[in-house]
């Protein structure tokens, strides 16, 4: 039997699913492409809820302000440089053709001119590795290596905010107040816990599935919870407990 799943309503996108966009500073990207390469100073260092980074307000010589994610060790007056011509200097944006092999990255674009999108997490950087005519190889925070297209824009050092993640919650309103921002439902529930109308799982006198947790790829969206198309589950036969 079907059921109304959480991750059902929230691919729905309901109000209680929503991003709350209002609470952010704005968008994160680089300014559009240019042959030209400016100069900016970091106007201020802001603070995004839901995101660990905090981003940096820059403004270009021409007036134009734009926002990213603010390199570690940058500070408030620093002058950064964007565009071709800028050197592979903490803070400065410039295309991955002109950075040097073995330089941390983060926030580098996927196509050229799309403002920014791999390694933008505190602390996540990548990695220049090779160079290959126009393009680069790159391996990024997951251990996995990318080629980009040489134009695609980076900005040299690591993002700032590192070790965040490794400061316990303790209490049950800092979880309440992390999760809030980030548009995500909490406290979540286990499915043994909820009733038979809420889950494939929930009913029962005693908290168990009382059922196969392995489903079927082709089992009905209302269905599909566990083990989704396992080859196998559980300790493997015949292994030594003691290996």
């Amino acid at each position: 039997m079907g059921k109304s799943l959480i991750q059902q309503r929230a691919g729905r996108g309901g109000i209680n699913f929503r991003n709350p966009d209002h609470i952010h500073p704005g968008p994160a990207r680089y300014p559009p492409l240019s042959e030209e390469t400016k100069r900016g100073e970091v106007k201020e260092l802001l603070h995004d809820p839901g995101r660990y980074v905090p981003l940096a307000r820059v403004k270009l010589e021409d007036g134009a302000e734009f926002l990213m994610p603010a390199a570690e060790g940058v500070r408030v007056g620093q002058v950064v440089e964007v565009g071709p011509q800028a050197k592979p200097e903490v803070g400065n944006v410039l295309p991955l053709g002109r950075v040097p092999e073995g330089t941390m990255v983060f926030n580098v674009e996927l196509r050229p001119g799309d403002g920014g999108r791999v390694a933008r997490q505190a602390g996540s950087y990548a990695l220049v590795i090779g160079k290959s005519g126009d393009r680069v190889m790159v391996q990024l925070p997951s251990g996995e290596q990318k080629e980009f297209s040489a134009d695609c824009r980076a900005t040299i050092g690591v993002p700032a905010g590192a070790g965040r993640v490794e400061k316990p919650l303790v209490k049950a309103g800092d979880a309440f107040h992390k999760w809030k921002v980030k548009a995500r439902k909490w406290p979540r529930s286990r499915g043994v816990a909820r009733v038979a109308a809420s889950h494939p799982f929930g009913g029962g006198r005693h908290k168990r599935k009382s059922k196969p947790s392995t489903i079927s790829r082709g089992a009905p969206p209302g269905r599909k919870v566990g083990h989704i198309a396992a080859r196998r589950t559980g300790r493997r036969k015949g292994a030594s407990s003691k290996a």
